[in-house]
């Protein structure tokens, strides 16, 4: 067996089968898990995704922008987290980069996407 082979057998352990396929231009709201000492609360967070990285299942991550109060706020999740417990897909728009950071510096109507409707 070769070692690709090897590493792909012993992370397919760990890669969560229910999530849902994420892409850029998605609107999302992701239900994360949050330890505060000892009580445990769901903290939801909801924007575009406007960024993908990583290459194999595991190290694939998403990065979630929102604007609350005026200020934009970004947090990036590892897919296949134990702390996330679901993702919800909301919409989805017509994007055709996989990076879409250029929408941080646009306001108003050209910070609108077109809806892709299914």
């Amino acid at each position: 067996m070769s070692d690709v082979a090897l590493i792909r057998e012993i992370q397919s352990e760990f890669v969560k089968g229910d999530r849902p396929v994420i892409k850029t231009g998605m609107e999302v709201e992701v239900h994360q898990r949050i330890m505060e000492g000892t009580k445990e609360r769901t903290q939801r967070f909801k924007g575009l995704v406007i960024k993908m990285s990583g290459k194999t299942p595991l190290e694939k991550t998403f990065t979630v922008r929102k604007v609350s109060g005026g200020f934009g706020i970004e947090k990036i999740f590892p897919v296949n987290s134990a702390n996330i417990e679901k993702i919800d897909v909301l919409r989805q728009f017509k994007v055709r980069r996989k990076n879409i950071g250029f929408i941080k510096t646009l306001t108003g109507k050209a910070a609108r996407l077109k809806e892709v409707r299914k």
